[in-house]
């Protein structure tokens, strides 16, 4: 499998003569047969900045730099994708962060990309291919038309438009999961925050985070507009805002009319659910769905990157515990690394929090991060490192009664043969 670089403006080449490598954290390792996937539908190549190429000289089996100004290239993964390995390479400018995503290593064989991925879930309701841009400029004129006093569907419309977020242009095109942003404030401080970034961090947001509080009408005319099929949900807690719960005051009263109008669909949050008294509200209310983003269910390894402000983690898992036993349908937003989420103390506390809180599903999702900017700020590893694709077959048999997908799924989803639709 060659080494695949870029050169300065951004053309890519496999080298012939040097073999591709991975790295798990800081760890620059072999890239096994049994990791790769060829490159997914709706996979993006990146160039990254301020990088090196490392590979196997294939000669002399020596680990080297590819000589020359050239970088090394990582692949952007669609949903439903989960990385096992980030590209090989070093920095050459250590003082310089990369862009927020998720880089995934990519190798060139038998003629074509792979990459060290696992397929988690269905890709394809989030590949981006399915997203029709015509159909979707017509729907945002029809919808903005319509409302045209609504700052919801104008926020969502460069969100769609701009951004390209597909959960936005969702609620245009009237499908699947749809968003309905509805704060400008959070109760943490994210170290990898994609929508707020304090200007000392060294990355930049790659959204811009809403900034009016919304009336309740806004909230209910997309809601009761996306939820017109049996299928549909639509989610409050978006790339583009804070923390929704701190936003209860107009969740909870959005949620009992649209529900006294309708009974279709779904109501989502995304949420840190650290406020449990909010979320307690938020559920009683008539919350169908629930995920919850975490990084770990390790006190330190959490506080490091979520900067809680005024909650714990025991309040993320009590609201979690509070809407399982209500009937709502909770999940979990893993934000997974390889190197760090595959240590041995981390899977041994994520299987004890699942256990814990009657979770249903685990959603395994890229971390969007610059590697040693996140490394430089977590704790150090304790225990032995297993690796990505062993730690996904550990939860597997540990947690048989918990899906392991990559998005959030209507409830006939965990009655079906889910077997049948993981398909490339």
């Amino acid at each position: 499998m060659n080494l695949v670089y870029s050169d300065s403006q951004g053309n890519v080449f496999d080298h012939p003569d040097f073999l591709a490598l991975g790295r798990n954290a800081e760890m620059i390792t072999e890239i096994m047969e049994d990791e790769l996937i060829p490159l997914p539908e709706g996979a993006t190549l990146v160039s990254l900045p301020f990088t090196r190429p490392v590979g196997i000289d294939a000669e002399t089996g020596d680990m080297k730099l590819v000589p020359g100004d050239y970088h090394a290239v990582g692949a952007l993964l669609p949903q439903g994708f989960t990385r096992l390995l980030l590209p090989g390479y070093v920095k050459s400018d250590k003082t310089k962060a990369l862009p927020l995503f998720g880089y995934t290593a990519v190798v060139w064989k038998d003629d074509a990309f792979y990459v060290a991925a696992r397929l988690s879930d269905n890709p394809y309701f989030w590949n981006p291919i399915h997203c029709d841009v015509t159909e979707l400029e017509s729907q945002v004129k029809t919808l903005t038309a319509k409302y045209p006093e609504n700052r919801l569907y104008a926020h969502l419309s460069n969100c769609a438009l701009g951004y390209e977020c597909l959960t936005a242009s969702n609620t245009f095109l009237q499908r699947w999961e749809g968003a309905v942003p509805v704060s400008y404030s959070c109760n943490a401080g994210c170290f990898g925050c994609i929508s707020e970034q304090p200007d000392e961090s060294g990355f930049v947001a790659p959204q811009t985070r809403m900034n009016f509080k919304p009336q309740i009408e806004e909230i209910t005319q997309i809601m009761l507009e996306h939820l017109r099929t049996p299928d549909s949900i639509i989610s409050f807690g978006q790339g583009c805002e804070g923390e929704p719960s701190t936003q209860a005051a107009l969740i909870i009263p959005a949620i009992k009319q649209v529900r006294e109008q309708t009974k279709m669909g779904y109501i989502n949050i995304n949420t840190n659910a650290g406020l449990t008294d909010h979320i307690r509200g938020i559920v009683d209310a008539g919350l169908d769905l629930m995920r919850v983003s975490t990084i770990s269910a390790l006190d330190d390894h959490y506080n490091a990157y979520y900067k809680p402000r005024a909650y714990t983690l025991k309040n993320v898992e009590k609201s979690l515990r509070y809407a399982t036993d209500k009937g709502v349908i909770t999940s979990i937003n893993y934000l997974v690394f390889p190197g760090v989420t595959d240590r041995e103390e981390e899977i041994e506390a994520m299987i004890e929090f699942v256990r814990r809180t009657g979770l249903k599903l685990i959603q395994l999702r890229n971390l969007n991060i610059d590697p040693e900017s996140y490394l430089g700020i977590i704790p150090k590893a304790r225990g032995e490192l297993l690796g990505m694709k062993q730690m996904i077959e550990i939860f597997e048999q540990e947690l048989p009664d918990v899906v392991l997908g990559s998005y959030s799924h209507t409830p006939k989803f965990y009655a079906s043969d889910r077997n049948t639709t993981m398909v490339l």
